[in-house]
């Protein structure tokens, strides 16, 4: 039995012996290996690279200001801000800045720059607001509901419409489409 204790005990040394001189041998690598590996990285040809897909809205254009041509500009500040419900900042070259959320809106007296008679907007620009009942009651006495119709009730009523915006149409005097649309009831499409 004794016997059996120190071939017991032999091997056990031996085992950690052997452990040792495995652990000696993987050494840590020096600050100089590891520059060499790094330049010889560096140094070899670059193989191309599968290209990453770029996420689907990296770079989408964000809208931060629009146009309205006007023909006076004293006269168009005045409706803008009784309209919008707020003061303009006036700018250089003959030009009024509403700001209206992330998008300013930038009344622009043509006129007055020498280019010609105002060009109106295509299509209506559309106003989110929280009490769409107070705007309509300023664009009713500014007399600037639009008189159109769409989608068969007239444009300058508040109604909701068939998509299920709450809202209505108005048009300034150079004939600019405006709408405006009570917050929570917006379509985005």
């Amino acid at each position: 039995m004794a016997k059996k204790a120190k071939t017991s005990t032999k091997r056990t040394v031996k085992a950690k012996t052997i452990a040792k001189k495995a652990t000696a041998k993987k050494k840590p690598a020096t600050t100089k290996a590891v520059s060499k590996k790094v330049a010889a990285k560096k140094a070899a040809p670059s193989r191309p690279q599968a290209r990453k897909s770029a996420p689907a809205r990296a770079d989408v254009p964000k809208l931060f200001r629009i146009n309205v041509e006007v023909g006076n500009l004293d006269e168009a500040a005045r409706f803008y801000g009784e309209l919008l419900g707020m003061s303009g900042r006036r700018q250089a070259g003959s030009r009024c800045y509403f700001d209206c959320g992330p998008v300013t809106l930038q009344v622009v007296d043509i006129a007055a720059m020498g280019m010609g008679v105002p060009h109106p907007a295509a299509k209506a620009l559309y106003f989110t607001v929280e009490d769409l009942d107070a705007v309509f009651a300023r664009a009713q006495a500014l007399g600037c509901l639009s008189q159109e119709m769409v989608h068969g009730v007239r444009g300058g009523a508040i109604t909701v419409r068939p998509w299920g915006e709450r809202s209505f149409y108005a048009e300034d005097k150079w004939l600019n489409p405006l709408c405006f649309v009570e917050a929570g009831t917006i379509y985005p499409g």
